[in-house]
């Protein structure tokens, strides 16, 4: 498997790998391949190799949903033609999660030339096909080495604790603002509202973590865009943490907003929240939340400063009687 680690899992099946070309639809307005759309490749390939391998020895049916994803760095970009290579390799198992690390190749048909342009680790959990709400076992594997099977164990903890603790801080809103100026964080913040159909959904009739992901880098585009004024790509996300199930009929609000800017980089805040519209009324509930690095460039691709992000701060006089 081109630009993988060693293989940790010995069996067939440990790894996969898809490809298909880019084509315009794929593009942004500057004409490399959209940020989402490599991110909802990932997501199908983490999502195949999961589910192949939690049916392997279970008598019940599941399927792979999505729990969350690492850190992913955009290395470098795709353009219109190239293939994209993704693949996809089991390296830790759970009693009830899978890791999955994914690498992507870009190659220029006309050449051969092959890059590496995405990296990325994905944890997956196993849901019953007859009950959605059940957490199937997963399917143990076997490492190389007790060292291998040491260090999965340490990722599976921390990234546990960080789900945790990110779904306790992640009821968080987006108020509309009015009469904002320039480089603030109100002027820039951004909002999509989408109806959950049929074609975003997998087998649970519940919506794919791709499609999710893409919405998300859409809207983090939209605040770096309205923010620089210039052509903006995605650089790096960090940790995208799944809270709960978004099923067909819900209607979701993606929001984003400026977190933090440097000279040559800008965070962005990206939040879901669902509306289960079709069920009786429980109000808005946070889904997913992930933070997205993006970078500016002139026309030759190259980096440009980024504006200083005005934050205002707010005295509040606290008075005892």
């Amino acid at each position: 498997m081109e630009g993988s680690a060693k293989s940790f899992y010995q069996s067939p099946g440990c790894c996969i790998q898809v490809s298909r070309i880019m084509r315009p639809d794929d593009a942004n307005i500057a004409g490399n391949v959209h940020g989402g759309t490599i991110l909802k490749m990932i997501e199908e390939a983490g999502v195949i190799i999961s589910t192949r391998h939690c049916n392997k020895q279970n008598d019940e049916r599941c399927v792979a949903a999505l729990a969350r994803v690492e850190r992913t760095d955009f290395l470098s970009p795709m353009s219109i033609g190239d293939v994209a290579h993704v693949s996809a390799e089991i390296t830790y198992t759970s009693k009830h999660s899978v890791e999955i690390q994914v690498n992507v190749m870009a190659e220029n048909i006309l050449t051969g030339a092959k890059r590496l342009t995405n990296r990325a680790t994905l944890w997956y959990v196993a849901l019953s096909l007859e009950n959605v709400d059940k957490v199937v076992e997963v399917p143990s594997i076997e490492y190389e080495s007790s060292e291998l099977q040491e260090e999965g164990r340490k990722r599976y903890e921390a990234q546990k604790l960080d789900r945790i603790e990110t779904k306790l801080r992640s009821e968080d809103i987006i108020l509309p603002a009015i009469n904002v100026e320039p480089y603030t964080v109100g002027y820039s913040q951004s909002s999509l509202i989408h109806l959950v159909g049929p074609s975003d959904c997998a087998l649970h009739k519940f919506v794919q973590g791709g499609v999710t992901m893409k919405l998300m880098d859409e809207v983090a585009g939209i605040v770096a865009a309205r923010h620089c004024k210039t052509n903006i790509v995605t650089a790096s996300v960090d940790a995208i943490n799944f809270h709960q199930k978004i099923q067909k009929g819900s209607v979701i609000t993606v929001s984003g907003r400026m977190t933090f800017t440097s000279n040559k980089s800008m965070e962005i805040e990206v939040f879901v929240d669902v509306d289960h519209v079709m069920e009786s009324p429980k109000g808005k509930a946070s889904a997913v939340t992930a933070f997205f690095t993006y970078v500016s460039l002139d026309k030759e691709g190259k980096a440009l400063p980024i504006p200083m992000l005005k934050v205002r701060i707010y005295l509040h006089l606290c008075y005892q009687l």
